[in-house]
């Protein structure tokens, strides 16, 4: 048989621990009331408590919804992305056909230019050889006029000279001789005049 001393720790430890449970049952219930009686009179836990609800709830039921409305805008983006990346690259091969086109017409003008200068070089080469052959032409035509000129003149005046000395001598030989002699040489006179002229 124990004594009571041996029996005396075990009551004090179920005393201590009958006291500690009551203690925890009474702060728990003091707790509880607590906490009650704060849900009761502050309206800012249940604004607090329905915003979390809400948000939980929002997020279950849109989730899809936003996630999906989130990828669609996603492509979006990517689409616009790759449009504005293929309209650069079409840009930056337009704009080097352009300045292949502006190097060729700067080319194309260039030899334009030279060529112009080079058949306007000709042109005025063959211009002054006209030009001279012409001039030449004119100078001959004109020195042939004037050579003709010159020998009709001679002929002129030489026949001016003949009639005048034929009729200076049928003058004085028409004074010396008599009518019938005068006659006769007058004809002979003529005939020998016109085969010379002949």
């Amino acid at each position: 048989m124990t004594s009571p001393v041996e029996h005396a720790p075990t009551e004090i430890t179920d005393a201590n621990t009958s006291v500690t449970e009551a203690v925890i049952h009474h702060t728990a219930a003091d707790h509880t009331n607590g906490i009650m009686h704060l849900l009761a009179t502050d309206t800012g836990i249940w604004v607090a408590l329905s915003f979390v609800l809400f948000a939980i709830l929002a997020f279950k039921l849109g989730r899809k919804s936003v996630v999906g409305k989130l990828d669609d805008k996603i492509q979006e983006i990517k689409d616009e992305i790759d449009n504005a990346e293929r309209i650069r690259v079409e840009a930056q091969e337009l704009l080097a056909q352009y300045q292949r086109k502006q190097q060729d017409a700067e080319k194309e003008a260039k030899e334009m230019v030279k060529n112009a200068k080079a058949q306007a070089k000709t042109i005025k080469k063959n211009m002054q050889t006209e030009l001279d052959e012409t001039m030449a032409r004119r100078e001959l035509q004109l020195a042939d006029r004037m050579k003709r000129l010159e020998e009709n003149a001679i002929v002129q005046i030489q026949n001016e000279a003949a009639d005048v000395a034929m009729a200076a001598t049928t003058e004085m030989i028409m004074q010396a001789l008599d009518d019938k002699t005068q006659k006769t040489l007058t004809e002979s006179s003529v005939d020998v005049i016109s085969k010379q002229l002949n």
